[in-house]
C-alpha cells in the first residue's frame, strides 16, 4: 500500500512542478518587461500593412480533403515501413494481412477517385 501512496506523490509533485513553473516564469516576465502600451502597438500587425478586409478568410474544402488523404496515406506509410522490415520473421501469414490492409486503402482511393475528391478545381 505505501508503494502505491508514493507513486501518487511522485505524480502530484510533477503536476504540482508543471502548473508552478510556467505560472512563476510568467509572473516573473511580467514584472521585468517594460510595459509602454500605445495605441499603435494595439493594432493588428501584418507585415508592416495596414490590414485590409476580414480577419477570417473562408478556404476550399478541397484543402481539407487533401490534407485527409495525405494524413491517410501518410499513416500507411508508417505501417509498412515496419512490415517491410520484419517480413522474413513473420512470413506468409502477415503478407497476407499487408495485402488485405492495402487493398482497403486502394478502395478508398479509388472511391475518393471516383467522388472526384482528388481533382483541383481552381475557382
Amino acid at each position: 500500500m505505501e508503494k502505491y501512496i508514493n507513486n501518487y506523490v511522485i505524480v502530484s509533485i510533477f503536476i504540482l512542478l508543471g502548473i508552478l513553473l510556467p505560472v512563476t516564469a510568467l509572473t516573473i516576465g511580467r514584472f521585468l518587461r517594460p510595459s509602454k502600451p500605445t495605441e499603435e502597438k494595439r493594432t493588428t500587425y501584418e507585415s508592416g500593412n495596414v490590414p485590409v478586409g476580414e480577419g477570417q478568410v473562408r478556404f476550399n474544402v478541397r484543402y481539407y480533403l487533401f490534407a485527409l488523404m495525405f494524413v491517410i496515406f501518410d499513416v500507411e506509410t508508417v505501417f509498412l515501413y515496419p512490415w517491410a522490415v520484419a517480413y522474413k520473421q513473420f512470413g506468409l501469414f502477415v503478407l497476407v494481412e499487408m495485402l488485405i490492409f492495402v487493398s482497403l486503402l486502394l478502395v478508398g482511393l479509388l472511391y475518393a477517385w471516383k467522388k472526384k475528391v482528388l481533382k483541383w478545381n481552381s475557382v
